[in-house]
């Protein structure tokens, strides 16, 4: 039987943090720059949910540093953006953080795992995206929210594609020149 699992150096846990830090950062910043885009185009807050700005600096610490870092990323970045921006709203803020905390901890999850990196992004991408429907039928089912509605899950795997196919060139990029800059 191969081995599927690749011997990477390990990450110190001051860089992880670090990082997890500046991903975080990140993640709350790229966000703000697509919806002033979004804005100056009348496209609104369409852009950030169809490029998904948020995702891609959590996937990359995740797959760079560890499930420990883009797990800390992906739960700190939505809260950290609702708490100085008010995005996401209050309403869907559980479904991002969930959907945004799970790209962080299974991009880490597969940092060691041998297969290409375009296809470790696009099983983050889908199985955060279950997370996103979990979370969704969980508010709406046990908890009572009607602030969210059941449409949703289809509707966000629809309109993320962009952002979807945007990550699938960027991530496996920006990978090989953090491991190669050597």
């Amino acid at each position: 039987m191969t081995n599927i699992l690749v011997a990477k150096p390990r990450v110190s846990l001051k860089k992880q943090s670090v990082m997890a830090l500046i991903g975080a950062g990140a993640a709350v910043l790229l966000p703000q720059l697509f919806h002033a885009i979004g804005v100056l185009s009348g496209t609104g807050a369409a852009l950030g949910a169809a490029f998904l700005p948020m995702y891609l600096p959590v996937v990359l610490v995740g797959l760079l540093a560890g499930p420990l870092a883009g797990a800390a990323a992906g739960l700190i970045a939505p809260l950290a953006s609702f708490a100085i921006s008010g995005m996401p709203t209050a309403a869907v803020l559980p479904v991002i953080a969930a959907e945004v905390f799970a790209c962080g901890l299974f991009a880490g999850l597969f940092r060691n795992v041998k297969m290409p990196v375009a296809l470790k992004v696009l099983a983050v991408l889908c199985l955060a995206k279950v997370c996103r429907a979990a979370a969704t039928l969980l508010l709406v089912y046990v908890v009572g929210s009607e602030a969210v509605a059941i449409s949703s899950i289809w509707m966000s795997a629809v309109q993320s594609l962009p952002g979807i196919l945007l990550q699938l060139v960027l991530v496996p990029l920006a990978v090989f020149y953090a491991e190669n800059r050597k």
